[in-house]
């Protein structure tokens, strides 16, 4: 892991506002149609209405098997980050994944403020993260998108 950065802040934070997108498109593009189809409201005016539950459980869902099954969710694939355990050789397990993505998701949405952690600690960690003994690295480093193969010399 000494051979990657840790994610900070600012691009956990836009990896994941990506992904709140991909999964409230899911929500628009599936949940809603069938909610319609099949004459159910839509009326989330209550955490127990059937459309929050089924949206929280597209938004669990998705940070779960995406983490457990490729280590990243979309965001994190777009911008290079991956979730890795903290010590060297081990692997996400399913409970590593459970908790970090269900229980501690559901914690820093709970306290926002719990999220902000990740800007100050030395491995850029979460409050999720240091339960779960993970951290998020840069896969790829930022590469120059273009170099110009035959520069000019300097007059």
């Amino acid at each position: 892991m000494a051979a990657y950065p840790f994610a900070g802040f600012w691009m956990r934070f836009w990896a994941y506002l990506l992904d709140l997108l991909i999964i409230q498109s899911v929500n628009w593009l599936i949940l809603h149609p069938v909610f319609r189809l099949l004459k159910l409201s839509l009326a989330d005016d209550s955490m127990f209405s059937p459309i929050s539950i089924l949206s929280a459980a597209v938004f669990y869902l998705y940070f779960i098997l995406m983490t457990k099954y490729f280590s990243q969710t979309l965001g994190k694939m777009v911008f290079g980050l991956k979730v890795v355990p903290v010590h060297p050789g081990r692997q996400l397990t399913w409970s590593t994944i459970l908790f970090r993505e269900w229980i501690g998701r559901y914690l820093s949405a709970t306290l926002m403020l719990l999220y902000i952690v990740v800007a100050f600690t030395p491995k850029k960690q979460g409050i999720h993260d240091l339960f779960a003994d993970t951290a998020v690295i840069i896969e790829r480093p930022q590469q120059p998108v273009y170099t110009n193969p035959n520069p000019e010399p300097a007059s």
